[in-house]
């Protein structure tokens, strides 16, 4: 699994994790989010972009942030692919965690940002998305506040 980063470049996800805690070590006393969200966008009904980003935050102090982009067969269902997004921030978040235990920082507070809000066509997805979500044991954001979707990986979705 590889992510990009605006500053360094390609890194795996071993890379990525050296980092949030290089990050999160520099200032240690400093209050921190790890966020993840996903965003999708269909391109000319053939294909449709995913990108999952993961964002390191020193709340009130910036952030660094890493990217994934992956490329699907076109999905006509919204449905289908809102539960997709929320299934590869789900995943993603998983191992993160699971790296984040194993090396001391298992406080870290994670938030999955989901791309579904209470105007628009996913209003009716909410419910269900955010079910997923904290039935994983994640703390679930929706748009306004799930920045980590609908501006961080919508930037790299075009």
């Amino acid at each position: 699994m590889n992510f990009t980063s605006p500053s360094r470049g390609n890194l795996s996800l071993d890379e990525v994790f050296v980092d949030v805690v290089a990050y999160i070590d520099d200032k240690p006393k400093e209050q921190y989010k790890l966020i993840i969200g996903t965003d999708s966008q269909a391109h000319n009904r053939q294909e449709v972009c995913f990108v999952t980003a993961i964002i390191i935050h020193r709340v009130g102090k910036g952030a660094r942030y890493f990217f994934r982009r992956q490329k699907h067969h076109y999905m006509e269902s919204l449905r289908q692919r809102i539960y997709y997004e929320t299934f590869l921030s789900l995943e993603v978040a998983t191992m993160v965690t699971a790296k984040l235990a194993e090396n001391g920082h298992p406080h870290l507070n994670m938030e999955i940002h989901l791309d579904v809000g209470e105007k628009g066509d996913t209003k009716e997805l909410i419910r269900e998305v955010v079910g997923m979500v904290i039935g994983s044991g994640f703390q679930a954001c929706i748009k306004p506040e799930s920045y980590g979707a609908s501006k961080v990986a919508d930037k790299y979705t075009k």
